[in-house]
């Protein structure tokens, strides 16, 4: 039995488990905030969001939902190495997909960042079948992927960023796409102030999306409004497509209610 299909099975503990965690980190004081003595330990953090939409879109036309989804995210390790698991899913409660992702931060200074990341994955896809007498029945199948990621970025000032990204994915099961490469160029503009503590963050990004013989050119925003004093956010992502023979519509978009957490640790 692999990865994925123990994935499936046990959905529902990961479920528990990310919320297991999320009250954990709640009710849990920071060790963070410890004497100069202590500065040489090395700092873990963990950290998640959990997130309801109403359309669950992805940038990648064929991994769209299109109906009201819920996303849980979970970021767990140290200042260089971090697993960070992705579940989303129908707010019918059916999985949508499962992500892994395993990410290094290779360089870490004041200007220049690089990250690095790879995953193992599984996308669920609804087909229906008919019966000798035309009966229909929904199957629920699992596509599996494995994938890696590059990102450097550019830091500009305290509020701007520029940077680009290159993912590959290889298909591993019949139906999958066996060879996705997704390239962006892509700058970030945070702590824009509309109101007292309330600030406006924007991410523009222009990409280029190749799935097997088929490719395309899309631009996207992401927003996300956030206050100083509360773990609640909105966000928003308006994908449009420029030219492509991908399947897929030409415009999309959502908005999502998110809640984030986010501990830091240090060993004893």
């Amino acid at each position: 039995m692999n990865l994925f299909t123990l994935s499936y099975i046990s959905v529902k503990s990961a479920i528990i488990g990310l919320m297991a965690l999320s009250i954990l980190c709640v009710s849990t004081p920071s060790k963070s905030e410890e004497s100069p003595a202590d500065s040489s330990k090395t700092i873990y953090h963990i950290s998640g969001s959990a997130l309801v939409t109403q359309t669950g879109i992805s940038v990648i036309p064929t991994f769209t939902l299109g109906k009201p989804a819920t996303i849980f995210d979970l970021s767990v390790g140290s200042e260089k190495f971090a697993f960070e698991p992705q579940l989303r899913f129908s707010l019918e409660g059916k999985p949508w997909s499962f992500l892994f992702w395993f990410r290094y931060k290779a360089i870490q200074t004041s200007k220049f960042r690089l990250t690095m990341g790879m995953h193992p994955s599984v996308a669920f896809r609804n087909y229906v079948t008919y019966d000798r007498v035309g009966n229909s029945k929904e199957l629920l199948t699992p596509h599996q992927y494995l994938a890696s990621e590059f990102a450097p970025n550019w830091i500009l000032s305290k509020k701007i960023s520029v940077g680009a990204y290159y993912l590959y994915s290889h298909g591993m099961t019949e139906g999958a796409t066996n060879n996705t490469h997704f390239m962006t160029i892509n700058s970030s503009i945070s702590a824009i102030p509309i109101v007292k503590n309330t600030y406006l963050r924007l991410n523009p990004q222009l990409f280029y999306l190749i799935m097997d013989n088929q490719a395309g050119t899309y631009a996207t925003m992401s927003l996300s409004l956030t206050n100083t004093h509360s773990p609640i956010s909105i966000s928003s992502i308006l994908n449009q497509k420029i030219n492509s023979t991908i399947p897929g519509n030409d415009f999309v978009w959502n908005i999502a209610l998110v809640y984030q957490f986010h501990k830091k640790f240090k060993t004893l």
